[in-house]
């Protein structure tokens, strides 16, 4: 049966915050059959855990519920990451759900990489496509990237649907 859930939305917890880790475990629970989240990153209140905005959390997850449940053929996740791929000292990051990809109120923010070290540091992100190219001067052989990786993250990617794109990390 479905099984429809909410992304921890973003909120102010501390410098050793594990909401980042937890909403990484709730992206990767997707690999289920039949389950859908809502993305909640972009609607919280970082002063407090319930988002106050709980029309657009209900209109996200009535999207998943008409897509998994009732097999509409509608767009219902905002980009989902599927991949890296390394391209000499960049990273591109490719997403599902990615149709008309873009970074909301300016430039694209929120991505960070590592090399062989496990050094995140922050990062240039810009928009190819469905894809999206990383890179950071200081990280000459990037091997991992992180998106929304805080307790309370700036990050602005979004999908052509007005669907935000759930916190990530690739494996090392």
């Amino acid at each position: 049966f479905p099984f429809l859930f909410v992304q921890i939305a973003n909120f102010k917890t501390g410098p050793n915050s594990d909401w980042p880790t937890v909403r990484d475990a709730q992206r990767q629970t997707l690999s289920l059959k039949n389950t859908g989240m809502a993305v909640t990153i972009d609607i919280g209140n970082p002063t407090n855990i319930h988002p106050t905005d709980k029309q657009d959390v209900g209109l996200r997850l009535a999207l998943a519920a008409r897509a998994i449940s009732y097999g509409e053929k509608i767009e219902y996740s905002g980009p989902r990451f599927r991949q890296l791929t390394i391209e000499g000292h960049a990273l591109r990051v490719w997403f599902d759900h990615a149709n008309g990809l873009n970074a909301k109120n300016g430039p694209l923010k929120g991505f960070e990489i590592a090399g062989a070290d496990g050094k995140f540091v922050s990062a240039e992100a810009h928009i190819d496509g469905s894809t999206v190219a990383v890179a950071s001067s200081s990280v000459a052989e990037p091997v991992a990237v992180r998106y929304g990786w805080a307790d309370n993250p700036d990050c602005n990617l979004y999908n052509g649907d007005g669907l935000p794109a759930s916190p990530f990390q690739s494996g090392e």
